[in-house]
């Protein structure tokens, strides 16, 4: 017999700390700028490129603070969004083919409009193609954090629908940077990594649930992907495919699951610690010198226009062409207005489009300060235009009732049933 978890849902434990991280994450974000451009600009940067460690790859040569939050700690980061990813689609919202219909087209058309943007305004230019992934991701904790700025007047299908999306865009995100973004491969490192993958897939056929042996593998496997050439975040990913877990369908979550317990042990430390530390480590920007034709540059050009204008145009797009020929329901509880408003908030980029930007352009710092700026100016400009017309947008009609509905329902079993008006999205 199971347990569950004394607390609320996790789904509601998770809105709600990816909402105050997302905030925190914010502030993170305007601190390291403040301090970036003060008096304490220098001591900023030096402390981030600050010598801390041994040499653990000859490519990557001695650690700093900077190295060990980008390939360390985001590794934790990368576990969670896989333990996310793992239990959406064995138990969660991403659990059949219906549900997982409209979060894909609209994931997918989201990533592939603001490419072909940052072609379109950057590719031209000889050095930046390959920075076409930049504006392809969402950042969940920032933009839950805007969310969460404006109560209950966001509907929980908006919710919903931003977690669902953003986790399929995460999952794109993982493909690009292990496939467009790997390095040389070291083929007896990354072998070592599959043996050691292997032997986590085997605990978990032989029913082990020790979380400390798991985490144990989970850190040799990330050394060995460290030294393969692909990225060692990915790591993270693959650990979490591995980790066991309970199904609970319509119930809430077992206390005896692994993934379920790592889940809500970690979700507090990645949304208050390792997001914001990570946007404060690579967001500070030294705006002082900035000119014009810096700002309107190719590379700040194409990355802003494809957060702030090809974000909300292929989610928006996709989501008004996929329940007008049928192929989804309308989110429950939404008007179309507040639709638009949250697909122009899935134009912040912010986490990892910072972290794609400096594997694109790991070479050249000052490409990685002019991904930054573009980064800043889409996620910032899509922030507050989404912001605005989710504030002034009016509710539906049956806004609060269907609210009182859905509280209702994660307090049962932890989930809403159904997020969309013809169960085009449900979930579980």
């Amino acid at each position: 017999m199971t347990r569950s978890f004394p607390s609320r849902s996790a789904l509601r434990d998770f809105l709600e700390s990816e909402s105050a991280g997302g905030m925190l994450l914010i502030f993170a974000a305007i601190l390291a700028m403040i301090v970036a451009n003060s008096a304490l600009g220098t001591l900023y940067h030096d402390a981030i490129h600050a010598v801390t460690g041994p040499v653990l790859t000859d490519k990557l040569g001695p650690m700093t603070v900077h190295l060990w939050i980008n390939d360390g700690l985001m590794a934790i980061f990368f576990l969670l969004v896989g333990l996310e990813i793992k239990r959406e689609f064995v138990d969660g919202r991403l659990a059949s083919w219906d549900r997982r219909r409209l979060p894909f087209i609209a994931a997918a058309a989201g990533m592939v409009v603001p490419a072909a943007l940052y072609l379109a305004f950057a590719g031209g230019t000889p050095g930046l193609a390959q920075g076409w992934a930049i504006p392809a991701a969402t950042d969940i904790a920032f933009a839950m954090g805007v969310l969460a700025l404006l109560g209950k007047r966001a509907p929980t299908s908006l919710k919903l629908f931003l977690v669902t999306v953003a986790i399929v865009d995460d999952m794109g995100a993982v493909a690009i940077i292990a496939l467009f973004y790997t390095a040389k491969i070291n083929l007896l490192a990354l072998g070592a990594a599959a043996i050691i993958l292997g032997i986590m897939f085997a605990m978990g056929r032989m029913g082990v649930k020790s979380l400390p042996l798991y985490l144990l593998m989970f850190l040799f496997l990330w050394y060995a992907m460290l030294l393969s050439g692909v990225h060692a975040t990915i790591a993270g990913v693959l650990a979490a495919m591995a980790i066991p877990f309970d199904r609970t369908p319509g119930a809430p979550d077992s206390a005896t699951s692994p993934l379920h317990r790592l889940e809500h042990g970690l979700h507090p430390w990645v949304a208050f610690a390792i997001v914001p530390l990570f946007g404060f480590a690579n967001a500070g920007v030294d705006v002082g010198g900035l000119t014009v034709e810096q700002i309107f540059a190719p590379l700040p050009l194409g990355i802003a226009a494809g957060l702030f204008i090809g974000k909300q145009v292929g989610i928006f797009g996709s989501v008004w062409l996929s329940v007008k020929l049928g192929i989804a329901g309308k989110l429950r509880g939404a008007t179309w207005l507040q639709i638009y408003g949250v697909a122009m908030l899935c134009g912040i980029g912010f986490t990892m489009s910072l972290f794609i930007g400096g594997l694109a352009f790991a070479d050249d710092a000052l490409l990685i300060e002019e991904a930054k700026i573009g980064i800043l100016m889409g996620s910032l400009a899509a922030a507050l235009v989404g912001f605005a017309v989710l504030r002034f947008a009016p509710l539906h009609p049956q806004h609060d009732a269907i609210e009182s509905e859905s509280d209702a329902e994660i307090a049962a079993d932890g989930d809403v049933r159904d997020t969309s008006e013809s169960g085009g999205i449900a979930a579980s």
